[in-house]
């Protein structure tokens, strides 16, 4: 009887080890400062983030971690004892991914290499940077103004805020266009584009390729284009 439990139970085992999919997605890379402790592969999944692979460090700050990608999609990379604000948010998809960074600056500013939506989301957050560190120096103007109580110093501050807005939102339909056939596309219109016209959304949504469409953010971007509509309508 219990030969026959031992080998049921070694059935089970070697069919669910069969049955599991093999990664197609390598993300490999080094931590450093990370000696001890684990290390997480993370993806939404239905509104919950949930842990796909992990490996425990002892000793070492070098890592693999592996998933079953069907088409690219944002995966987190975290740290047991981390903070929410601290993980390293990129691109995952049929691929070997390479992501260096340091525990003490982790999530600051990772290298990350393999990921052509990756690239391609990194070119746009050079410029995306600017723009935020120009959006905080309008800030700083808009409060002296305030201070120095100059209704007319106010008002230019006012409109030249009101052209870097444009030229943000401009950049970011013209990026999103530019990479029509890559996924990353909709991800950025979804995310970067809530100050846009209903006719820039549209004209984005538009340009995407029959894939892309098709795609998590594809559907989605279209969802909450419906969303827009629909309530404008009412």
């Amino acid at each position: 009887m219990r030969k026959i439990t031992a080998v049921l139970a070694l059935s089970i085992l070697l069919f669910a080890c069969s049955s599991k999919k093999e990664g197609n997605m390598i993300v490999q890379g080094q931590i450093k400062g990370l000696k001890k402790g684990t290390l997480y592969l993370q993806k939404m999944q239905d509104s919950l983030l949930v842990s796909i692979d992990s490996v425990a460090l002892l000793g070492k700050d070098t890592f693999t971690l592996t998933d079953y990608v069907e088409e690219p999609v944002m995966y987190y990379l975290t740290f047991d004892g981390n903070t929410t604000d601290k993980r390293i948010l990129f691109f995952g998809e049929e691929a070997t991914i390479t992501i260096n960074d340091k525990v003490d600056q982790f999530g600051f500013a990772p290298e990350i290499s393999g990921s052509k939506n990756q690239e391609i989301l990194d070119k746009y957050n050079v410029v995306s940077r600017r723009f935020q560190d120009q959006r905080l120096e309008f800030i700083k103007k808009d409060f002296e103004a305030k201070r120095a109580n100059d209704p007319s110093l106010v008002k230019k501050v006012e409109e030249d805020y009101n052209r870097l807005v444009k030229r943000r939102v401009l950049f970011t339909t013209n990026f999103a266009l530019n990479n029509a056939n890559f996924e990353v596309a909709p991800y950025i219109a979804l995310t970067e584009m809530y100050d846009a016209s209903l006719k820039m959304l549209d004209t984005v949504n538009f340009s995407l390729s029959p894939k892309v469409k098709k795609s998590i953010y594809g559907k989605r971007f279209q969802e909450y284009l419906n969303n827009i509509k629909n309530s404008e309508n009412k």
